[in-house]
């Protein structure tokens, strides 16, 4: 490969994921960031700013990220042809 057209790769830059695995990133970050945020809230909701919150909403977080995952991987097929009949295509 010729020197010039060679892509630069910068120390602190990460290897990218090959497209064809977004069907399993997307619902991979999105479970992980809105269960997350939503534990979050429903742990002080119940508990209220209480020492040991922190463990208790981990604890939280990390079932129902355990459990949000395989079932965005479930209902991905039927969202997709939801979005199909509600969304004009470009």
């Amino acid at each position: 490969m010729d020197p010039e057209n060679r892509p630069t790769r910068d120390h602190r830059s990460w290897p990218k994921i090959p497209a064809r695995y977004t069907h399993l990133v997307m619902p991979l970050l999105l479970s992980f960031f809105m269960t997350f945020l939503v534990s979050l809230i429903s742990t002080v909701r119940s508990l209220g700013l209480v020492d040991g919150l922190f463990q208790v909403w981990m604890g939280a977080w990390l079932l129902s990220w355990m459990v949000a995952f395989p079932a965005l991987l479930l209902v991905q097929p039927l969202v997709r042809r939801i979005m199909g009949l509600i969304v004009e295509k470009p």
